[in-house]
């Protein structure tokens, strides 16, 4: 008898040894992103002994991190029941009722987190820190003011300062983020991720080069660390973005790293799903459909998938693939739906709207699609600088109307990359539409050009185009004054530019619409003036009907 219990205390001791060991091994594959791996490590933990609390509390964050709240609440709740970290799953509940908008549930959570921790023990508010850190609209200060209590605690903890580095970093202190990831590396070396950061602050801060220098050292300590190639795939896609004339060599490249770091992480697919978003950022759209359909192989009801089909199907022009595809994931009310899923259908809808010619459009279908663009745009009003596009064709194809709907979304954004341009789209739609034979012009559409001209005028004043074109919106609104002063700018603006730009043809015909439209302007109030104006007009072409006409007029 006394020898079976000694073997079942030196097996309780072996499995307590074996369940540390194994879940350092799990922390590592998280720190390494491989999340799967650390999965089925943890839930053999979990096999062996049940209340392994710790074990708990770090399977029910990967399932966080993966956005499988169902499963993490099961394995938070269970880890309460169990031993040895038990008080870390309060922190899991915290921050779960943080993303739940209950932000009193979250703090009685954590302070059971800490109600018996051990005096010198910093991993409580290290995960308090982090919990408030890793929720989708994180607290960067009462994360820092948690791992503050940290570091009171131990100053020198490598844990400490990485999650610091971290807070500070979110909270735009580039300095305070330095120091401590740099504290944090000098305290445990091994801790790969806190140099790695280093790397991720020179990128924020555009310093290309430097990043990667930064990046290539990491690689020297660990060749198989997989999340410096991730790093390293959104510098060089960040770098091209900023770099245009380089951007299809650093696209490349940032794919390249990408798919080193998905061999050196897993293929599950949750990481199917990261590289998935990824090429959606480099706009590989031919990778993104391949990709999805391979997801779509392993999981048949991932409702995500559905959103990988409809953006890859629509930019490859499999339109009712993509409206398809696109209906299914935000007809769902349990999905997380953004901004971009709505831009999608609603642009889905627009093509699929267009008549074999393109010269009309189905009423209905254009009708749904604005109302889907606009729910995107009260999401994410910058959604808008991808309407551009959609918007020109519009204006090619002559539907003036339609077009002006799409323009008018982005030329109300002032932060918009394509802000300048879709006013000028925005001014014109508006006044082609109206200038059309057997149209009564429409006043208020009209005022709008014109205002969308003005802002045009104010952000480029030397763009010498929106003069007359606010010159021509304004002879149709008949307000003479306006469209007078408009046409001068236009020929004062034009004139500064030069020689160059005065003797081009089309040019000198816009003069003589200006002079001849200011010599009107004039007819019944300074007859000097007017046939000053025609006199230039003349100049230009002896023969134009309008300003000979005047002429005659004058006489």
């Amino acid at each position: 008898m006394n020898k079976f219990k000694i073997f079942s205390i030196a097996l309780l001791a072996s499995v307590t040894i074996t369940s540390a060991q194994d879940i350092n091994q799990a922390i590592k594959a998280i720190d390494g992103e491989q999340f799967e791996s650390a999965k089925t490590i943890l839930k053999s933990v979990l096999q062996l002994k049940p209340n392994n609390g710790r074990a708990s509390f770090l399977l029910g964050n990967i399932y966080l991190t993966q956005n499988v709240t169902d499963s993490a609440k099961i394995y938070f709740q269970k880890g309460l029941t169990g031993s040895d970290g038990t008080n870390l799953n309060y922190i899991g509940l915290g921050q779960m009722d943080l993303e739940n908008g209950n932000p009193t549930a979250a703090q009685a959570n954590f302070s059971l987190a800490v109600k018996d921790m051990k005096k010198k023990s910093v991993e409580e508010f290290i995960n308090i820190g982090r919990a408030y850190m890793n929720i989708s609209k994180p607290d960067y200060k009462s994360a820092i003011n948690n791992l503050n209590r940290a570091k009171t605690i131990n100053p020198l903890d490598a844990q400490v300062q990485l999650a610091l580095g971290d807070a500070y970093y979110g909270d735009k202190n580039q300095n305070e983020a330095y120091s401590a990831y740099r504290n944090s590396f000098l305290a445990d070396n091994t801790l790969i991720r806190a140099k790695m950061q280093l790397g991720v602050l020179l990128k924020g801060a555009k310093s290309w080069e430097e990043a990667l220098k930064a990046y290539n050292e990491v690689i020297a300590l660990k060749p198989t660390y997989g999340p410096v190639y991730r790093e390293l795939a959104e510098t060089y896609y960040k770098w091209g973005r900023n770099k245009p004339s380089k951007s299809p060599e650093y696209m490349k490249t940032a794919i390249g790293h990408y798919e080193k770091y998905l061999s050196l992480t897993d293929y599950s697919l949750n990481s199917r799903m990261r590289h998935a978003d990824f090429l959606i950022l480099v706009k590989d759209y031919a990778a993104l459909e391949v990709e999805a359909n391979k997801m779509k192989e392993l999981d048949k009801v991932n409702p995500r998938i559905f959103r990988y089909l409809g953006y890859s199907a629509y930019e490859n022009g499999n339109i009712d693939v993509a409206l398809k595809s696109l209906e299914s994931f935000t007809s769902n009310p349990t999905n997380k739906i953004i901004a971009k899923d709505y831009l999608y259908l609603g642009m889905s809808k627009f093509k699929k709207g267009f008549s074999a010619d393109g010269l009309s459009m189905d009423p209905v279908l254009y009708s749904n699609g604005l109302a889907d663009i606009k729910k995107a745009i009260e999401m994410e009003p910058l959604a808008a600088e991808d309407l551009n596009e959609i918007g020109k064709k519009m204006f090619t194809q002559k539907l003036y109307k339609e077009a002006a709907s799409i323009f008018e979304i982005g030329a109300a954004v002032a932060d918009a990359k394509n802000y300048l341009d879709d006013n000028i789209y925005y001014g014109l739609s508006l006044y082609y539409d109206n200038n059309k034979r057997d149209t009564t012009p429409d006043p208020i559409a009209l005022q709008k050009a014109d205002a969308a001209f003005g802002n045009v005028i104010t952000a480029s004043p030397t763009y010498q185009e929106a003069y007359i074109y606010k010159a021509r919106v304004n002879a149709l609104l008949e307000n003479t004054e306006v469209m007078k002063k408009s046409y001068e700018d236009y020929i004062a603006k034009t004139t500064e530019k030069g020689a160059e730009e005065l003797a081009k043809p089309a040019v000198k015909k816009k003069f003589i619409e200006a002079y001849n439209n200011i010599a009107t302007a004039y007819l019944t109030l300074d007859k000097v003036k007017a046939k000053e104006y025609v006199t230039k007009s003349l100049e230009l072409d002896p023969l134009d009907k309008r300003a000979l006409d005047l002429l005659d007029f004058l006489k």
